[in-house]
């Protein structure tokens, strides 16, 4: 699994996410993340938006589904290696990807020009989270979907190690709030998944979890999606 966790800004700027990305071989694991492939498997493919792509694992599964996506990130290093990392696992499919340096908070996306928005483990303090991810749900074209994954706050209870930063966690709610009534909620939840302390014991974390769907003409959602709907 690969948990992006990127925080865009001047707190954690391009030369800190440089200088991180050259610190090992791989920062991930290579794998797309799980809730990732939960929840978009068996849509009809579009143009997607990889916000804080890392080292591309996502971005290239989106694209092996048929996805043309653009992976943005602020690390010109994690995107030299995403974009090689592509080439050599598939050609046709890195042919779809665009990898574009950016600072998500200086430089947001264009407004309504993606059929997804995938943005994992950006955890950021409240007001610039704010601000993202309100840039984010502002691309998403009309019968998109926005997805949101971070670490949920009953994580910082776990007795797996997390940051001693409770500002940068969040609910699924708190996303929810930043939308208004062009949006239907499909999933709201914090997800639980398994994991495992330093000292090799079971545990249980919880992902936040979001999805949303833009009023106008729906995509097609694979049967037993969109458990947990709610209208905002």
């Amino acid at each position: 699994m690969t948990e992006h966790a990127h925080q865009p800004g001047q707190e954690f700027g391009a030369e800190f996410w440089d200088e991180r990305y050259r610190s090992a071989e791989r920062v991930w694991s290579g794998n797309p993340n799980p809730q990732l492939v939960a929840e978009v498997t068996g849509l009809a493919p579009g143009l997607a938006l990889d916000a804080g792509c890392g080292e591309g694992a996502d971005a290239l599964w989106l694209a092996r589904q048929g996805w043309t996506v653009v992976g943005t990130d602020i690390s010109g290093v994690a995107l030299e290696r995403a974009a090689s990392h592509a080439k050599q696992a598939d050609q046709a499919a890195a042919a779809r990807i665009t990898w574009k340096q950016t600072d998500l908070l200086v430089s947001p996306p264009e407004p309504g020009a993606f059929d997804l928005v995938s943005a994992q483990f950006m955890q950021l303090p409240p007001e610039p989270r704010a601000r993202l991810f309100t840039s984010l749900a502002a691309a998403v074209a009309d019968g998109g979907m926005l997805l949101v994954v971070g670490h949920h706050p009953s994580d910082l209870t776990s007795g797996v190690p997390r940051p001693p930063t409770p500002e940068r966690f969040y609910s699924p709610e708190d996303i929810a709030e930043l939308l208004d009534g062009a949006w239907t909620i499909d999933i709201c939840q914090a997800r639980p998944r398994r994991a495992s302390t330093p000292s090799g014991a079971d545990a249980t974390i919880h992902d936040t979890v979001l999805v949303a769907i833009r009023t106008g003409p729906g995509r097609s959602r694979p049967v037993g999606h969109g458990a947990e709907e709610r209208s905002l």
